[in-house]
């Protein structure tokens, strides 16, 4: 018997986004890596399988990043790859016997000496319910030994390879945050440096009177302590990471952004069966840089659904006051301790609550948060009345 689900969500609207996140991690044709080959061996030894594969599903094509099976490929096209067939299932695929499966019993992998004959995997789901890929396995004969225990391992490892892409993702911003300052302090100081080298080639020759002389050691001192303005100033930035970014403003309707983070998180809330209700008491605009409000945003709801229990409600509340505008994200879930809060908007804080459904939490999301609302002149704080009475994430934007 096989357990095989039609798809879930095959909207445009899912598909534009889920290709969004999938290049934010920029995983697709990217070389093999140990942990992923190490999750296919897992994976192969489980299931005492002949091949294991772990997949990440493009526009048009699936990229096994890592391969232990006998088919030795690397890009498969989506309308060949069981993968991607697997991935319209939000829950584990099992197929005991392909051949008699009628949705893969066609496909060029099945059909062939030697082929699929047995298929699971095990989607690798982002916290938006965006399915970017897949860990699974394949046999080249029938399998209707499988215990659930193997589909769990499975299951887990489609997890850990979500975990590596999110901290491949943090060590990415990290390091680029690094060139950049490099690009600023290599840009400050080439004026001053070909200022100094003029300045020696003009001390070697030995012309110059003491007037220009005098007038020359000034110059020198004055380009000296400009460079040791912009050494101490990247400094200051690397101990300040929120000076590392660069906005990129533009006007944007306050309703277009709520709209948007709700069309990015309607799989995830429908999944949890919880209600999002936005009232926005203002139709106005404000500059922003609307990728970076759009992480804020998405980071705020992401943690009401994990912290809110199933069926329960959310809401976004904004108002507009006096020359700012506040943005309110509440939830009815785990609420927060008088510790809890102290601890926000660090890096890497544990709080006392654990997502309602176990959803994963890396510490890093309020860091995030505070340093984007921060670089936008704002301020972000949280309130809670206590454990198990809910939260509210607020930031105040100048407008």
């Amino acid at each position: 018997m096989s357990k095989f689900s039609k798809p879930s969500n095959t909207t445009p609207e899912y598909e534009s986004q889920r290709l969004n996140k999938l290049k934010r991690y920029d995983i697709i044709d990217t070389p093999p890596e140990l942990l992923f080959d190490l999750i296919a061996e897992i994976a192969k030894i489980t299931f005492k399988a002949a091949g294991s594969f772990v997949s990440f599903i493009d526009e048009t094509q699936v990229y096994l990043k890592a391969n232990t099976s006998p088919i030795q490929v690397s890009i498969i096209s989506k309308e060949d790859s069981l993968c991607a067939i697997a991935s319209k299932s939000a829950d584990i695929t099992l197929i005991e016997n392909t051949e008699t499966c009628i949705e893969v019993k066609d496909n060029t992998y099945v059909k062939i000496n030697n082929g699929i004959r047995f298929y699971a995997a095990a989607p690798i789901t982002t916290m938006e319910g965006f399915v970017i890929g897949t860990v699974s396995v394949m046999d080249d004969k029938p399998r209707y030994d499988i215990k659930q225990d193997q589909l769990s391992v499975l299951k887990w490892l489609a997890r850990i390879t979500l975990e590596k892409l999110e901290s491949r993702l943090i060590n990415r911003i990290s390091v680029r945050a690094y060139d950049d300052r490099l690009h600023r302090l290599a840009h400050d100081m080439k004026n001053p440096a070909t200022s100094l080298i003029a300045y020696g080639q003009l001390l070697d020759k030995n012309l110059l009177s003491q007037e220009k002389l005098a007038s020359l050691g000034n110059k020198i001192e004055h380009t000296g302590r400009k460079i040791e303005l912009t050494m101490n100033n990247l400094l200051n930035e690397a101990k300040n990471e929120n000076a590392a970014i660069d906005l990129e403003f533009k006007t944007v309707k306050v309703m277009d952004l709520l709209q948007a983070v709700a069309t990015t998180f309607d799989f995830t809330l429908k999944q949890k069966q919880q209600t999002l209700k936005i009232n926005c008491q203002t139709d106005g605009y404000i500059q922003v840089d609307q990728e970076r409000i759009n992480d804020v945003f998405n980071n705020l709801l992401s943690n009401a659904i994990k912290y809110s229990h199933m069926c329960a409600t959310i809401e976004i509340i904004c108002i507009a006051e006096d020359s700012n505008i506040v943005f309110e994200f509440k939830d009815y879930g785990l609420g927060m301790t008088t510790d809890d809060i102290a601890k926000l908007f660090t890096k890497f804080a544990k709080l006392s609550s654990v997502p309602t459904a176990k959803e994963r939490s890396n510490g890093i999301g309020l860091y995030i948060v505070k340093t984007l609302v921060q670089l936008h002149g704002g301020k972000v704080w949280a309130n809670s009345a206590g454990k198990d009475l809910g939260s509210s994430f607020l930031f105040r934007y100048p407008n």
